[in-house]
């Protein structure tokens, strides 16, 4: 049998000519990531291997965005840390306050990953690079440790899930929506260490937002990782933003898939993950008169220019209902600054919500917008665990940013039609 995209990166970073699943494997890296939560443990192991320098300097990237800007003297600390790390080893790609972004919203746009590399990252949503024919799947701090010692990692080869997409999505509905509308149909572990590999003619009618926002919640899914089969509009995205050269790998024609599952993209409609697992989904005509306190929109799951459009074209000229709280993080500085002189900005606070820098904070309950006992959600994020955004007896539902934006207005879990004409 032939092997799969995932199959073909691991066989190739590791000198063999085929891989099989289950197989363990030592691989080369072309990227290893942290951040200001997951790399001070990782710190602490990298000098137990007493190496002076990391493996390559162009080739660790740590960038601090879950509890900074610092929310208080622990988190100031932590990226103490960090910062020194990244200087005495003069990483090249250390990304702070000012020049940062949420981890995977920066590292795309920096050109940092391309189709058929291999990165490991401590954060699980690492996955989200798979959009661009790579291989890619969060670690722990002790992997990214060895990681940054020596250039390589462990494996289990993955066997792998097809997922062929097809049709055009109608109206409102987007990436968000298909990653739900298959996380509900396979569940939260219908995925578990496989590979979530994503082709079909339906791919043309996705962005790299929405392709970036499916591959990031693959981990949702209990993946190891998704990844996108490459092409035009991957091409376009990777020519615009990176100069490393890059290989495409696409799947063996007798490639062997667990399963293979075909989705119309039309049937699809916005979807809403109820509390307390991304897998408790209802289309938007199930979830009745749920009352909410809270908007998010933003996260490395959508905080991209594509997002903040939609929510803008949802929110322009009218007004986040009294008693909601909306509030708005880009995922990067440069997305924040083309939003600005879009007139994003200005259409998102003249509606009433308020805009911060870019910071994972509000997704994981770290700081900005914590929930209080009883108090609902409605989250562009990819996580709505119990006490994921504050107070265990909180809820958080997670939805596109249009149906988020829709929600803000009405002060309830809206279909985004309803609000706005629905998009053709």
């Amino acid at each position: 049998m032939g092997m799969t995209m995932s199959q073909k990166i691991l066989a190739a970073h590791t000198g063999l000519d085929k891989v099989v699943p289950g197989q363990l494997i030592e691989a080369d890296l072309d990227l290893v990531l942290g951040n200001d939560v997951t790399t001070p443990v990782a710190i602490k192991e990298f000098e137990k291997t007493g190496k002076s320098e990391v493996f390559d300097k162009k080739k660790v990237a740590i960038v601090p965005d879950h509890f900074t800007p610092n929310k208080d003297i622990k988190a100031a600390e932590q990226c103490k840390m960090v910062r020194l790390f990244a200087r005495d080893k003069e990483i090249e790609n250390y990304f702070e306050v000012g020049e940062m972004g949420i981890e995977h919203c920066l590292i795309p746009e920096k050109g940092l990953a391309v189709p058929g590399d291999l990165i490991i990252g401590a954060d699980s949503h690492t996955c989200t690079y798979g959009a661009l024919g790579a291989f890619s799947t969060g670690v722990g701090s002790t992997d990214m440790a060895a990681g940054m010692a020596t250039g390589k990692c462990w494996f289990k080869v993955p066997s792998a899930i097809k997922f062929v997409l097809k049709g055009k999505p109608t109206g409102w509905v987007s990436g968000k929506d298909v990653i739900l509308h298959i996380i509900g149909m396979i569940g939260v572990d219908g995925a578990l260490y496989k590979s979530m590999e994503v082709m079909g003619d339906g791919l043309k009618y996705l962005t790299m937002d929405d392709r970036f926002t499916i591959a990031n919640m693959a981990i949702e899914a209990g993946a190891k990782n998704g990844i996108f089969v490459v092409d035009d509009i991957t091409l376009e995205y990777v020519k615009e933003h990176s100069v490393k050269d890059f290989k495409v790998f696409e799947p063996d024609s007798d490639a062997e898939y667990d399963e293979v599952y075909e989705i119309d993209l039309g049937t699809i409609k916005p979807t809403v993950a109820f509390p307390h697992l991304p897998e408790n989904t209802r289309t938007i005509d199930e979830v009745g008169d749920v009352e909410i306190d809270q908007v998010v929109i933003g996260s490395c799951t959508n905080g991209r220019m594509g997002d903040l459009r939609v929510a803008a074209e949802i929110l322009r000229g009218k007004k986040v209902k009294k008693g909601v709280r909306c509030i708005v993080f880009p995922g990067t500085q440069n997305i924040y600054l083309q939003a600005l002189r879009e007139g994003i900005i200005s259409d998102l606070v003249e509606a009433g919500a308020v805009v911060s820098t870019p910071t994972c904070g509000p997704c994981l309950g770290g700081h900005m917008g914590i929930l209080a006992k009883g108090e609902r959600a409605v989250s562009t994020t990819n996580r709505n665990f119990v006490g994921r955004m504050g107070h265990p007896e909180s809820e958080v539902y997670l939805a596109s940013p249009a149906v988020a934006a829709a929600s803000a207005i009405t002060g309830k879990i809206t279909d985004p039609a309803s609000v706005s004409s629905a998009r053709k």
